[in-house]
């Protein structure tokens, strides 16, 4: 159980797990992996606390219902299972400002939300509106040779890089 406490993983290693995760996920739950529903379904949740069951009337809702359901826990089991993995390696700290981030820019975490904020909204805003996030397309959809992911997966790849280049070299 040596590996458990290693600061890095072997990405080998993780792609196989992750393949033959993909594989239960077909086998028992008859769908591809996939997050980014769940983080809609969450923001629902979250309204209809706010505003009652009215929300559950927007279209939207009415095609993925607001329940706890596998893809839920399987986005819960991401966050306890990266706490798990940072408290085994010794790697558990809180830190509101990376460092890369922090020689680029400083170290205001208000700046580092902002920014961590708007990506996040552009996350999102891209992922409902690719019909899939990185998981969807970029695990289960290339896994299953969908043309549409491996277009998508490519484009997360320029997306990232180009963003990357654009936050540390052009701003910063």
């Amino acid at each position: 159980m040596n590996y458990l406490t290693e600061l890095r993983w072997s990405p080998y290693l993780v792609g196989a797990g992750i393949g033959i995760l993909s594989w239960f996920s077909f086998l028992f739950a008859k769908q591809p992996i996939s997050c980014s529903t769940s983080f809609a379904r969450t923001s629902g949740m979250i309204e209809r606390v706010l505003r009652g069951k009215k929300v559950q009337e927007k279209a939207y809702y009415q095609k993925f219902k607001l329940i706890v359901d596998w893809q839920w826990m399987l986005v819960v089991g991401i966050v306890i299972g990266s706490f798990l993995s940072a408290l085994l390696s010794g790697d558990l700290h809180l830190q509101w400002v990376p460092d890369l981030w922090q020689s680029a820019f400083g170290g205001n975490p208000l700046l580092r939300m902002i920014a961590a904020m708007i990506g996040g909204i552009f996350l999102g805003f891209g992922a409902r509106w690719a019909n899939g996030c990185t998981s969807g397309h970029g695990i289960s959809g290339t896994l299953q040779l969908a043309v549409s992911s491996w277009i998508s997966a490519i484009c997360f790849f320029i997306g990232g890089i180009l963003a990357a280049y654009f936050i540390y070299h052009i701003i910063a």
